[in-house]
C-alpha cells in the first residue's frame, strides 16, 4: 500500500473516532438526538462556529471545553501527517536517488548484477558473502525493492541501456553478471558493458544453446546455462553421488563448512616465485591442496606434480581450510 493512501486512512479513522467521541459526549450528557450530537462534533471538531445547535448544561459545556481541545488537536495531527506524505511521496524519491548516486560514486572495482530474479538472486549473495562491493539493476519496481529490502545498492532501470550501465560506473566495475529474464537482454547488456569497458569481466546466463555461442561471441568471459547444469548436476546425483556430493562440499556456502576452493595470484614479489610445490611446503606447513595451476599465459595445469615451478603471475586454484588459506593470501601478495 502506498504510504500516502496508508497516512490517509490513519487519518481518517482518528478523524472518525474523535467525531464518535464528540457525539456520544452530546448524547450522554444533554441528550442530544444522534443527528444533531453528530452535527455538533463535527462543526466543533472544523472549528466553524455555527454555535450550539441545542443549549449545553454546565456540564456539557465542560465536556465541549474538552472536546474541542481533542478535536483541534487532531485536526492539526491530520494537516501535518497529510502534509508530511506528500512531501515525501513528492521528494523522498529525489533523496533516496541522491543517496544512491553517492553511493554509486564512491564505488571502484565493484561488481553489477543486472537481474534481481533467482538466477541474480543467487549471484548478489555469493558476492555480498564473499565481501565485494556491488550493485543491482532491475527495471522491475518490485524486484529492485526487494533488492533495497536485502540491503543492496540498487537501481530501477534497464540493464541493456548504455546510460544505465554508465550510471552504476561500469567503467570502474571489476565484473558484471547478465541475469536478465531472457537471453536477449543478456545479449545486449553483454555488448553494452564489453563496449563501455573491454577490460570487465562477464559472466551471462543462457538459456538456450545457440543464444550461448552467440554470447561468448560477442565477449562474455563465461557462459552458464542454468537448465543444462541442473540437468547434469541431476544425473550426476543418480551416477556419482559421491562426486556430487564431493562439489557440494567444496563449493556451497550454504552447507556452513570449513573447506573453502580459492584462486591466489601469485605476486612477482611473493616468496614462492621460483619454488617447486614441493618445495613450498604448502601441503606440509599449511595444510592446503593445490588443485590446479593457471599458468600467467593462460595455459592450466591440473594436479600439478610436486615439481612444477610456482611463478610470478600464475594463479594457483587451491583448497583449504578458511585460516590457512587466508595466511597463503597474504605470502602469495609478498605481504609475508
Amino acid at each position: 500500500m502506498p504510504p500516502i493512501l496508508r497516512q490517509s486512512l490513519w487519518v481518517a479513522a482518528a478523524a472518525a473516532l474523535t467525531a464518535a467521541i464528540g457525539a456520544t459526549g452530546y448524547v450522554l450528557i444533554d441528550g442530544y438526538p444522534v443527528f444533531d450530537a453528530l452535527y455538533m462534533a463535527l462543526i466543533t471538531m472544523t472549528t466553524i462556529g455555527y454555535g450550539e445547535v441545542r443549549p449545553l448544561s454546565q456540564a456539557g459545556r465542560a465536556f465541549n471545553m474538552f472536546y474541542l481541545l481533542l478535536s483541534v488537536s487532531m485536526l492539526f495531527l491530520a494537516i501535518g501527517t497529510i502534509t508530511q506524505a506528500i512531501v515525501e511521496a513528492e521528494f523522498g524519491d529525489l533523496f533516496g536517488k541522491r543517496r544512491t548516486r553517492k553511493m554509486i560514486d564512491s564505488l571502484k572495482n565493484h561488481y553489477i548484477v543486472c537481474g534481481f530474479g533467482r538466477v541474480g538472486r543467487g549471484a548478489a549473495a555469493e558476492l555480498r558473502d564473499a565481501g565485494a562491493p556491488l550493485v543491482i539493476i532491475d527495471r522491475n519496481p518490485d524486484k529492485a525493492e526487494w533488492a533495497m529490502r536485502t540491503g543492496y545498492i540498487t537501481v530501477i532501470a534497464d540493464s541493456t541501456r548504455d546510460q544505465t550501465l554508465k550510471d552504476v560506473g561500469i567503467e570502474r566495475a571489476r565484473g558484471l553478471v547478465a541475469a536478465l529474464a531472457t537471453d536477449a537482454d543478456n545479449l545486449f547488456a553483454v555488448i553494452s558493458a564489453k563496449t563501455l569497458n573491454p577490460s570487465v569481466y562477464v559472466a551471462a546466463r543462457a538459456a538456450e544453446e545457440e543464444a550461448e555461442r552467440k554470447l561468448r561471441r560477442v565477449g562474455a568471459d563465461a557462459v552458464l546455462a542454468p537448465y543444462t547444469m541442473t540437468g547434469q548436476r541431476l544425473a550426476q546425483s543418480l551416477l556419482k553421488p559421491h562426486v556430487r556430493q564431493f562439489l557440494d562440499f567444496t563449493t556451497s556456502s550454504a552447507l556452513d563448512l570449513n573447506v573453502r576452493i580459492e584462486q591466489l595470484e601469485v605476486a612477482p614479489g611473493s616468496d614462492l616465485v621460483g619454488k617447486s610445490l614441493a618445495g613450498s611446503r604448502l601441503r606440509s606447513d599449511l595444510k592446503v591442496i593445490v588443485l590446479a595451476i593457471r599458468r600467467a599465459e593462460g595455459a592450466m595445469l591440473f594436479n600439478p606434480p610436486a615439481e612444477s615451478e610456482i611463478r610470478g603471475g600464475d594463479y594457483l586454484i587451491v583448497m583449504g581450510e578458511p585460516e590457512p588459506l587466508r595466511r597463503l593470501e597474504q605470502r602469495v601478495a609478498g605481504a609475508a
